[in-house]
């Protein structure tokens, strides 16, 4: 039962990522048809961040009345109804509107999943479910390429709602194994041992806002400083190897997909890494691996660097982001991860939706020189601010093991 249950866990990841880069695919053939601006994609990637944004921050609440099964099957069926409706959709006003409830729905799924996984799962399946949002996202593409050949992105759109009211079935008759399957776990070693260390920070009896934890703050600069920096660097990765390094577009372009296929592939070996190593560790040798591939797009070395930078900043990235989800329970107490961890997903949302557009406005000020610059200084502050937040969670533990007279660390759930 709960290996069949974990594997709709990971469908549902794989349908969050679908819609995801659906539109930057399909936008050069959609403007034509609905008469549209260039610069309106941007309207409408701003409006689902929002969405998002929002139900990110209202999903503690919603997911403690509700649950995670029954938000998670709402959200699919207003991801459904909402590509439903791009996919009829006969103007850009209809667009903008659809794009609201895609936006609300991703937010709530986003952050409920995360949450349950962390909190009932070992690392390694966070990371293989972050895997699997890659795959979702670079099958979207794929379904839409067969059809905006022949101008039918319609059918794109209309081929992904499909698949999402496959999922909405799956996941309506899977609703009495959501709790049921949240009790078997409660009763394993790993959920205790989350537990003892969460109320050794004494972060379990806090009953004040998340904001008003000690060291949240810490985690919500460090998340919103990842998902900046991977927006980024997928963004202004190609013009800067056009425009710096004279590379043609054509090989930029797959160079930059090389850069998510290590994100990808690098979360997938990243869960069998977590076996032997810990999340802390994982964290911290990530955001090294990240600066050391930023570094290579930054010295004034041969071309060839600067490319195989690229590769070495998305393996870099890749551990960070699910590890950094699956320690929020321990990080700071089960009874508040759910709350913290829609903090977390706002404040990334936030950054991948400020940050590159930050970027271009200091490249057009300045130069697209300023690129690795850039990726460099929000890498090393992202690994500060983790850091700070490790020697923070240290101290508060060898506070309470001096205070209860305990000899015994949990180093390895920091």
């Amino acid at each position: 039962m709960a290996t069949f249950f974990l594997i709709i866990i990971y469908l549902a990841f794989i349908s969050l990522g679908l819609p995801d880069s659906l539109l930057g695919t399909a936008w050069p053939v959609m403007r034509p048809e609905l008469n549209a601006p260039l610069g309106a994609a941007g309207v409408l990637y701003m409006t689902i961040a929002a969405g998002t944004i929002v139900s990110s921050l209202a999903s503690g609440t919603i997911l403690t009345r509700f649950g995670t099964g029954r938000v998670t099957l709402v959200s699919c069926i207003m991801t459904a109804g909402a590509l439903l409706g791009y996919a009829t959709s006969p103007s850009l006003v209809w667009l903008l509107v659809c794009a609201i409830p895609l936006g609300l729905g991703a937010g709530a799924v986003d952050a409920g999943l995360n949450n349950y996984v962390a909190a009932h799962y070992k690392a390694h399946h966070m990371s293989w479910l972050h895997c699997f949002w890659g795959v979702g996202a670079t099958l979207g593409p794929v379904i839409m390429a067969q059809f905006i050949s022949n101008n039918a992105w319609r059918y794109g759109y209309l081929t992904v709602a499909a698949i999402q009211c496959v999922l909405v079935v799956i996941l309506f008759f899977s609703l009495p194994l959501w709790d049921r399957v949240a009790k078997i776990h409660s009763r394993t070693s790993s959920r205790a041992v989350m537990e003892e260390a969460a109320n050794e920070r004494g972060e379990e009896a806090s009953a004040g806002h998340p904001l008003q934890i000690r060291g949240v703050k810490l985690a919500l600069v460090s998340f919103m400083l990842y998902c900046g920096i991977e927006a980024a660097v997928g963004l202004w990765g190609s013009s800067y190897l056009v425009n710096m390094k004279n590379v043609s577009a054509s090989t930029a372009a797959q160079w930059v997909s090389l850069y998510y296929a290590g994100i990808t592939a690098g979360r997938f070996i990243t869960g069998f890494i977590t076996f032997k190593v810990s999340n802390r560790n994982l964290i911290r040798g990530g955001q090294l691996i990240a600066l050391i591939g930023a570094l290579l797009l930054f010295l004034p070395l041969p071309e060839g660097f600067a490319l195989a930078g690229l590769i070495v900043v998305g393996f870099g990235l890749a551990p960070i982001y699910p590890c950094m989800l699956h320690e929020t329970p321990v990080r700071f107490g089960t009874k508040q991860s759910q709350s913290i961890m829609g903090y977390q997903m706002a404040v990334a949302y936030t950054g991948s939706t400020l940050m590159p557009p930050l970027l271009g406005l200091l490249a057009s000020s300045i130069t697209i020189g300023i690129f690795p610059f850039y990726i460099v200084l929000c890498t090393a502050a992202m690994l500060l601010f983790t850091e700070r937040l490790n020697i923070f969670l240290r101290s508060k533990t060898s506070l309470t093991h001096a205070s209860t007279g305990s000899g015994s660390g949990t180093d390895q759930s920091i």
